[in-house]
């Protein structure tokens, strides 16, 4: 089933509900919405533009966002989100790799694009697109199968070239249908606020928006910024936004400094890297019980496992810091196992591959069968995430396999390491890294954004109290600020470069 049917349906049974903002004023109602849809539609498809193509949203976060993406699907073709932030080099050869037939694109990332690439790119405020508003819509909403590609997605890429996800209809239904079960209610009373890049899992999240005739609003300052929030939060209220952990963490931190309550938010889904259960604790303290946790991938996008809200918030369950350190349970359309080197399914408790299962998992990687072989095995993603399951089904993640550290033949998952650091009052930030060692293999590295003068004694000792001796860094490093991606994400490469720097 093609995935624009979902708006049609709103926009047939409440065409004057509000759909589309662009920060507080109202940019379109869902009859707008769907209008505009199928004229992009109409003119992608008389562009020579056919059903199963690639076309590029290389765009900041804007109204138009969507009104692209469900053009593309309304007439049959697969969306290729590129982040924004990506430089335009990167952009191109994303759209290159894809064979994508076209792009649009935003002010401010048109003009690099068009210096780079030959693929016709059309900025929303062009000529171009405001020909595609007014162009005869398209007669009917082109058929898909579910298992025809919807949403190409290309990996963050911190070790190489990015890898092209193939994501299908099937995928985004198991999705958008887990959520209402596993995640969280969404009512046309709600608001989803784009403030994370919607060429991500913030994006995707859209759909159980539009299939409930939920408000969507995009911040006028295109991306993340605190103080905008809560204000769009107070007018639209009933907020509904994904955020990454360094996000809910930079909110707690500013809301507290400015006397902020979250007044308006009503969910906060966070996920896409490690949250520790100190800033959780602090963020759920301040805004009460809006949080959300779920673990996904690209490979499996948003829907490998769900903590829910009240798990989140609870503080009475005998085993309540241990849940809130996992990454809760797995969503229904999906089965979790932890498996061995060979892939073996492992008891309880054991620390292995985290492997998935389900309607929710991608077919491949877009052109790359070597790439593909590794990563899905007899049905199983293989995630390359450590961790562990407990008799009650919670998933906790340790690290990355290639983070694991071996010392001595023992392995250390940096993870425990940090949460122990961030303990300490003089830890605002800190990423534990493996350095190699000539009798060990590996030792414990430290870096830390602190406040004040690092303490490396008072750290030391700090540690000796909460982890075992041969689990604490060898080395504390200060660090102004920890390197990290378009999506928030330590880059322990760049850490590990710098180590090498420092020899």
């Amino acid at each position: 089933m093609n995935l624009a049917l979902w708006l049609e349906r709103v926009a047939k049974t409440a065409p004057e509900r509000p759909a589309l903002f662009h920060g507080r004023d109202l940019d379109a109602t869902y009859g707008d919405f769907h209008a505009r849809v199928m004229a992009v539609a109409g003119w992608l498809a008389a562009q020579g533009v056919k059903p199963g193509d690639r076309v590029g949203l290389f765009m900041k976060n804007l109204p138009h966002h969507l009104v692209a993406q469900y053009g593309v699907w309304a007439m049959g073709a697969a969306v290729v989100p590129i982040n924004a932030k990506l430089h335009p080099r990167e952009a191109a050869w994303i759209l290159e790799n894809a064979a994508a037939t076209r792009c649009f694109t935003s002010p401010g990332l048109h003009e690099g694009l068009r210096a780079v690439s030959d693929i016709p790119c059309h900025d929303v405020t062009c000529t171009d697109y405001t020909a595609a508003l007014a162009h005869a819509p398209l007669a009917a909403i082109a058929p898909r199968a579910p298992e025809d590609l919807a949403w190409l997605f290309y990996t963050s890429g911190t070790t190489g070239r990015p890898k092209g996800v193939t994501i299908t209809n099937r995928m985004l239904h198991a999705m958008a249908l887990s959520y209402f079960a596993d995640v969280d209610e969404v009512t046309g009373d709600d608001t989803a606020l784009y403030a994370a890049p919607m060429s991500h899992g913030a994006g995707i999240y859209n759909l159980m928006h539009v299939l409930k005739g939920a408000r969507h609003v995009t911040p006028v300052s295109g991306g993340f910024d605190e103080a905008e929030i809560f204000d769009l939060a107070r007018h639209h209220r009933r907020i509904h936004m994904f955020a990454a952990p360094t996000m809910v963490k930079r909110m707690t931190e500013v809301a507290k400094d400015t006397g902020e309550t979250g007044e308006g938010l009503r969910t906060i889904v966070y996920g896409g890297g490690p949250m520790y259960v100190a800033d959780i604790v602090e963020a759920v303290d301040h805004f009460g019980p809006i949080f959300v946790q779920i673990y996904g991938q690209g490979e499996c996008p948003m829907c490998i496992t769900a903590l829910s809200r009240a798990e989140v918030a609870d503080r009475s369950h005998p085993d309540w810091q241990t849940r809130l350190a996992s990454v809760g349970r797995a969503q229904s359309v999906v089965e979790i196992a932890i498996g061995d080197e060979d892939g073996t399914p492992l008891p309880p408790g054991e620390v292995g591959e985290i492997m998935v299962r389900g309607d929710a998992i991608m077919p491949g990687y877009w052109q790359n069968p070597e790439a593909t072989a590794k990563t899905v095995v007899d049905g199983w993603l293989m995630t390359g995430d450590m961790g562990t399951l407990d008799a009650g089904g919670y998933l906790t993640l340790k690290d990355r396999s290639k983070d694991v550290i071996i010392s001595g033949g023992t392995n250390i998952y940096p993870r425990e390491v940090e949460e122990a650091l961030l303990l300490h009052p003089s830890v605002r930030e800190v990423s534990v890294i493996g350095r190699p060692h000539p009798e060990w293999g590996e030792d414990v590295v430290a870096f830390v954004v602190s406040n004040g003068p690092l303490d490396a004694a008072a750290l030391d000792a700090h540690c000796l109290d909460h982890i075992a001796r041969f689990k604490r860094p060898k080395t504390y490093l200060p660090i102004e600020a920890l390197p990290k991606n378009n999506y928030g994400k330590v880059l322990k490469t760049a850490l590990r470069t710098l180590l090498e720097d420092t020899k």
